[in-house]
């Protein structure tokens, strides 16, 4: 559809005119008929925010607004497509006559109309991020042929999303680096030439990372007068939903286009939770201030949750300074049920029975399981509830990741151990040592099978031949200095195996070669560590490693055997960050302990406002009921760990939740 066959307004055009005022309620009904100019809708969890937002179209549509004139940012293709479907249901408009999508999907759509003037012509390519890795890994290599041969530098993955964090975020890499990264400081003057050299291949080749859709749209803007004009008339109203996460880049480019004030963010600053990818907090505070003649809109009325859980959420998200965030209500329309309720257990596995305990006194009143959703704050908080609902044989999937022992960096930790004991276990070794470059599944046998025989020969063990000359010369030169920690890490490990703990040998493959390793290969190397040390704290219940052993093979095959059928009546489990926007008839919570949830880092780090806010979505996603269970204990890095509930219960009104006293009751 052209602007030119636009007749005026669906009406026109034979559809039925929306009863707006029978449809929405007095928030929604006022934030949908806003007069032109900035507005800022906040609009709180379980609210209708999808709702007031398709209806916002819908009006400006039935006011003769041209569908060209309308430009919709989400952040999920999903998000768009649904709410673009709903409009077209109600007025009969076609979705593909909006400009709606992604800020990305837009970004790439106005590169390829507008990139000339800057150097990107309209047949480039977008690279994913294995592409972009790869190509990022070239240019490092022609800047310093030696860099990445260092098994102390950073591999190309660390740096890329490095570089990506400084982009979307404004910031020098010095300060990205800084800020979020500071073990790096001194890898600051090579990244900072590695980027200049990929910016300059990517050019070249006109290729174009997901962040340029953004930076170079951005760019267009700034560089570009007439265009940045011809969208500031074109764009009558701007909707952004979920503008809490956008981030410096997004803010900038919606100023630029909205530059007359039209205008509408909608989102809510209690959710704001993705710092770490480089949203910005500040840009939903300070709307009001940096669009003068503002309006503000408050949706408040929740349809999700019962009056319980709101008056527990709402005192949990006004326990704020003032100034850290906008005061809100939210104001039930559900009839009463029960109170949130907090469980204290002695430990993880006290946590993990109780839970199962009482989800299967849901069952018996009539629940299934797909009623019910397991939120953590971290993956290794759920350990003890996957082994169990494991051996209860209780369907469950997990959709923020993988089972925990099914997790790359831990198959990788326990291969090392499984060697130790047992120095037979080719595939233990190839495990570990396919980790090293240049040494993939032959050159692995080959160092096995030299050592293997140099141990023959002389009677030793065989880890004890690993820097024999025979043993290094299979080696390849790449990995040679990767080896020599590796073999050093093995041998300590070996010799433990024979005297020490199961946790005292664990804690020597976390803190030994593998430590580093993992700092250089992921991104989000401090939340594996944590799964590591975790591991520790799991192997302190063992006494005997061939038990600790068995036990993991045992879980591993369990869990890989099964299959997820998706029309499977099943316990979802999965990380507070992957359950918003949803919601759930019964939640459980694990972890509400300090240290735990707030995370202990963002206790040393002073950090916890946005640890704050994870626990509000994680409140709201409950409709029905909420369980919060909270370990006294728990047993971390080799430590065992005494701990009073989260801060965040803790200073929420007693009279809002029960705390259950496990004797009492008999469904537990």
């Amino acid at each position: 559809m052209d602007m030119d066959s636009w007749t005026s307004s669906p009406q026109q055009m034979g559809y039925p005119p929306i009863d707006f005022r029978a449809e929405l309620n007095d928030e929604q009904y006022a934030a949908v008929t806003a007069p032109e100019g900035p507005a800022l809708v906040l609009a709180g969890a379980g609210s209708g925010k999808t709702r007031t937002l398709t209806y916002r179209v819908a009006y400006l549509l039935e006011q003769g607004v041209h569908p060209g004139n309308i430009l919709l940012l989400t952040f999920t293709n999903k998000a768009a497509r649904e709410m673009l479907a709903r409009v077209e249901e109600l007025t009969g408009v076609q979705r593909r006559a909006f400009w709606g999508g992604t800020f990305h999907s837009i970004g790439q759509r106005m590169l390829r109309m507008h990139g000339e003037p800057i150097g990107i012509k309209s047949n480039y390519t977008i690279m994913d991020q294995s592409d972009a890795e790869s190509l990022l890994t070239t240019v490092i290599r022609s800047k310093d042929a030696l860099f990445l041969k260092d098994k102390n530098n950073p591999k190309a993955k660390v740096i890329s999303n490095t570089l990506s964090l400084a982009r979307n975020t404004c910031q020098s890499i010095e300060d990205s680096v800084n800020q979020f990264s500071p073990y790096f400081h001194e890898y600051i003057p090579d990244f900072e030439k590695f980027a200049e050299g990929y910016k300059e291949r990517k050019k070249i080749q006109q290729v174009a990372d997901y962040d340029d859709l953004l930076v170079y749209w951005l760019e267009i803007l700034k560089t570009q007068e007439q265009v940045a004009k011809y969208y500031q008339d074109r764009f009558q109203h701007i909707l952004v939903d979920e503008y809490q996460d956008t981030n410096k880049i997004q803010a900038q480019i919606i100023d630029l286009i909205g530059s007359r004030n039209q205008i509408m963010a909608v989102g809510d600053d209690a959710q704001s939770i993705y710092s770490w990818r480089g949203a910005n907090y500040e840009n939903i505070l300070h709307f009001p201030d940096n669009h003068e003649g503002t309006e503000m809109y408050r949706i408040e009325t929740n349809y999700r949750s019962t009056p319980e859980i709101l008056s527990f959420a709402n005192d949990i998200i006004n326990q704020f300074d003032s100034g850290h965030g906008f005061h809100k209500e939210l104001r039930p329309v559900r009839d009463s049920h029960i109170a949130p309720m907090m469980i204290q257990a002695m430990d993880g596995r006290e946590e993990a029975s109780v839970v199962i305990r009482r989800i299967q006194a849901l069952l018996e009143e009539g629940r299934s399981l797909s009623d019910i959703t397991v939120l953590y704050r971290a993956h290794y908080q759920a350990v003890d509830l996957q082994m169990e609902l494991t051996r209860q044989h209780m369907p469950f999937q997990i959709t923020s990741g993988v089972q925990f022992f099914e997790q790359a960096h831990i198959k990788d930790l326990v291969a090392q151990i499984k060697f130790a004991y047992n120095s037979n276990d080719s595939r233990a070794f190839h495990r570990f040592c396919g980790l090293l470059p240049k040494v993939g599944e032959k050159t692995a046998e080959k160092i096995f099978m030299t050592a293997y025989e140099e141990a023959q020969t002389t009677g030793e063990h065989i880890a004890d031949m690993f820097l024999t000359k025979p043993v290094i010369a299979k080696v390849p030169k790449g990995a040679r200095d990767h080896w020599e920690s590796l073999a050093a890490t093995i041998q300590s490990i070996v010799k433990a195996a024979t005297s020490e703990s199961p946790s005292e040998v664990v804690a020597l493959a976390v803190e030994g070669w593998y430590a580093d390793f993992i700092k250089t290969l992921y991104p989000n190397y401090l939340q594996r560590m944590d799964d590591l040390q975790s591991l520790i704290g799991f192997a302190q219940r063992f006494t005997d490693l061939q038990e600790l052993l068995s036990q993991l093979v045992l879980m591993n095959s369990e869990t890989s055997q099964k299959s997820i059928d998706p029309d499977e009546d099943q316990l979802r489990l999965t990380t507070v960050h992957q359950a918003k926007g949803l919601e759930f008839p019964v939640v459980f919570l694990l972890g509400c302990s300090e240290g735990l949830f707030p995370l202990k880092r963002a206790i040393d780090r002073g950090d916890l406002d946005e640890e704050r806010r994870l626990f509000y979505v994680a409140v709201t996603r409950a409709m029905d009921e909420l369980y919060m269970t909270s370990p006294r204990m728990t047993q971390f890095g080799g430590n065992t760990n005494f701990m009073n509930p989260s801060r965040f219960i803790q200073r929420v009104n007693p009279d809002l939740y029960e705390v259950v006293r496990l004797k009492r009751y008999s469904s537990w």
